[in-house]
């Protein structure tokens, strides 16, 4: 059986999501695949990133790792969570209560997947990939474990 996610990759993805929103001023991805080895998110972007933005990109992401968060999860009603984050992804029958996480003060998500306790467990991100086509710049990338 083929295991798609993992607590390190899961939780990566969320500060990419912020950090991406946080420098190229865009929304979270519009669509993510999160694996064991390599992962990729969607962003929805006027023109693919520079060199310059993908290594600040990179930097970043590994500053917020390097920074040791600790990552907590909470069950909130769904008015709190609507000030808290971005519900618009979950359906509409979704329950009353909310999990969310949060990546120390960095990151605040709705979100059901498995994290690390701590962004010290996650390694070393870095982009191993990315294309951008009519809009959508699609990005891949891998941990290492230091």
């Amino acid at each position: 059986m083929k295991i798609y996610t993992s607590e390190p990759m899961h939780t990566a993805e969320h500060i990419l999501n912020q950090t991406m929103i946080r420098l190229m001023g865009c929304n979270r991805s519009r669509n993510a695949h999160i694996e064991r080895k390599k992962s990729r998110c969607d962003y929805d972007l006027p023109a693919a990133l520079t060199d310059e933005q993908l290594s600040l990109v990179t930097k970043t992401v590994n500053e917020v790792i390097e920074r040791h968060l600790p990552v907590t999860i909470e069950w909130v009603d769904k008015a709190t969570a609507a000030q808290l984050a971005d519900l618009s992804k979950l359906p509409n029958e979704t329950e009353t209560a909310i999990r969310i996480v949060r990546v120390g003060d960095y990151d605040t998500c709705a979100c059901s997947g498995p994290h690390v306790a701590n962004t010290s467990e996650i390694g070393a991100f870095s982009i191993i990939s990315h294309d951008y086509a009519e809009g959508r710049w699609r990005v891949r990338w891998k941990l290492e474990q230091k």
